[in-house]
């Protein structure tokens, strides 16, 4: 087997179990977590009447769901940072912080409006996820990865990702000290969601994770 993506909610858990008993590499098993990034671009493009392609950086981490972290750092409206926008007035702080919390619970709203997920957007981007790393083209929105760093210990979450023939690498995030602080609560949360399975059984506690896949 060359890659996993998993769509099915809850990703980062479904991800991680899945990771832990197929024996796979890490670089092996993605989450599908660019739908809040490519939102976030769509909110940002209507908001300021340009083409979404004039927007760029859009990034959502950590936790798949109302609990990422939401970037804005790294974002460029037609080349110019969104902050700076912000500053002049183009877009108030409020109308920034509402959109964030529209970007992360957006996939509940679709559910509320059309009584089930949307299906066209996951599959477009799962197959860019797959198509990637069989050859084609780079796939750089987020995807939730495997993560054992300095920062963060033995989950799966959202990061600045890279999907190519290699699999998936990845590297820390670059944001604010606010952003930053988001994502340290975004895993947080995360643990104590992965600690959950943990008790339930579903999983072996982390200290025996590598007897199950030697690869962690």
């Amino acid at each position: 087997m060359k890659h996993v993506v998993i769509i099915f909610n809850p990703a980062d858990l479904t991800g991680l179990v899945t990771l832990l008993y197929s024996g796979l590499k890490p670089s092996q098993v993605t989450t599908l977590a660019g739908l809040d990034s490519t939102r976030l671009q769509s909110a940002l493009a209507k908001h300021f009447g340009v083409m979404q392609s004039k927007v760029t950086g859009c990034t959502t981490y950590g936790g798949h769901g109302e609990q990422m972290a939401v970037f804005g750092s790294q974002v460029r409206i037609d080349g110019t940072p969104l902050y700076d926008l912000i500053a002049q007035g183009k877009m108030t702080q409020e109308e920034w912080e509402q959109m964030k919390v529209d970007v992360t619970k957006g996939g509940a709203k679709i559910i509320e409006l059309r009584g089930r997920s949307s299906f066209q957007s996951p599959a477009y981007l799962s197959v860019e996820m797959i198509r990637s790393v069989m050859g084609g083209e780079k796939f750089v929105w987020p995807a939730g990865t495997f993560v054992k760093n300095e920062r963060y210990q033995n989950i799966m979450m959202a990061m600045d990702t890279t999907l190519d023939e290699n699999g998936c690498t990845f590297k820390m995030p670059q944001g604010t000290d606010e952003e930053m602080a988001k994502l340290d609560a975004s895993y947080e949360h995360l643990c104590k969601m992965r600690d959950e399975l943990v008790e339930l059984d579903i999983v072996p506690p982390i200290s025996e994770w590598r007897k199950v896949n030697p690869n962690l």
